[in-house]
């Protein structure tokens, strides 16, 4: 839980889940060197992370996702069943992007990558500190978008690439279920087809989108972007 600290504000509780002693160790020394960061435990095992969650809640599980006894994924389904709420910075070298929207589904706020340097994680720690300073003041759908953009922040994003333009390209997806083209979406957004096709291939790479090659006229196929299907 959050701690009180008389005249420094609140003291943000971090449970440290790895299975590597040094690596484990090593995490632990950078989150307490992030002002406002206290970690309340260091555990070896999914097993041990729930029971020490069942006595001591924390605010935030720096979680690594391949554990000896069981995946990291199995851990945050049990905090969820068992409504703990913290919230959770999964820590892997995985870059499987199936692996990443199942733990977007989870709930897991944001995705390390090993291996990281301390500045990484500091900045994912800030971001996740002003999303819980932000969080208890939103009350539009402008302050929601706010608090939501301190967790992803700028850098998230691809340079050159900007988020609301991401987000037309996502609703031109949404408004063709079978399919649309670059070309098509330059011309509705008042972009250029390279610029279009350049955030389309990102959603793609993000599993938000998939390539449809579409056949009928003479040479090659005209490739079309759409969301994919639930199965």
């Amino acid at each position: 839980m959050t701690v009180s600290v008389p005249g420094s504000g609140s003291i943000i509780s971090v449970l440290v889940v790895e299975d590597e002693e040094i690596t484990a160790e090593a995490n632990r020394i950078y989150v307490e060197r992030v002002p406002g960061f206290a970690v309340a435990g260091v555990v070896r095992s999914g097993g041990e992370a729930l029971r020490f969650l069942r006595g001591r809640p924390v605010d935030l599980i720096l979680l690594d996702l391949y554990l000896p006894d069981m995946h990291g994924l199995e851990v945050c389904r049990a905090v969820r069943a068992g409504g703990l709420m913290c919230d959770v910075i999964a820590v892997t070298s995985a870059r499987d992007l199936a692996m990443v929207r199942s733990a977007v589904s989870l709930g897991i706020s944001q995705y390390l990558l090993k291996p990281f340097t301390y500045a990484t994680l500091a900045e994912k720690l800030t971001r996740y500190a002003r999303f819980k300073e932000e969080a208890g003041l939103a009350v539009g759908q402008g302050d929601v978008d706010r608090v939501l953009g301190a967790l992803r922040g700028p850098s998230e994003l691809p340079k050159g690439m900007a988020s609301d333009t991401l987000g037309t390209v996502a609703a031109q997806l949404r408004e063709h279920p079978r399919g649309v083209g670059a070309q098509a979406v330059a011309d509705a957004i008042g972009v250029s087809r390279v610029t279009a096709r350049r955030y389309l291939e990102y959603l793609v790479e993000l599993g938000v989108a998939a390539r449809v090659p579409q056949y009928g006229g003479v040479g090659r196929p005209e490739l079309l972007y759409r969301i994919p299907m639930e199965s």
